[in-house]
């Protein structure tokens, strides 16, 4: 499938994403405690990123520059923000508004996650 242009206002076409199919890559600087795998996003010519975490003995800061839907299938995640640790279990989810400053904390953990703008690195 090609990519959409991002300026596109067109869409890709509707697509099943079998989790047994997807490929993780590592992400940020990272990698060693974090991978992802998309399921939509701006090449898709979405305002919606979509795609599902990886993360493995992981403490790793960081800013949220969207707002985010995080949703925990495996393990269980620890997240601090604002003096708080919220402990994620299978099924739990948290929403992150941007600017949001946390730690994500972790020995094993596989997250679902939305978050909105999917093109948050080009308008930051």
């Amino acid at each position: 499938m090609q990519p959409v242009n991002v300026m596109s206002t067109e869409k890709s076409a509707v697509r099943v994403v079998r989790f047994d199919d997807i490929e993780f890559a590592a992400r940020f600087e990272y990698g060693e405690m974090a991978e992802v795998a998309g399921v939509c996003g701006a090449d898709d010519g979405s305002e919606l990123g979509v795609g599902w975490g990886r993360l493995r003995n992981a403490h790793i800061p960081w800013t949220i520059r969207y707002d985010e839907v995080l949703t925990v299938f495996e393990g269980e995640l620890r997240l601090h923000t604002g003096g708080e640790v919220h402990v994620l279990q299978p099924r739990d989810c948290i929403w992150l508004p941007a600017g949001t400053e946390l730690v994500y904390e972790t020995q094993s953990a596989l997250v679902h996650f939305a978050i909105h703008p999917a093109n948050w690195q080009e308008s930051s």
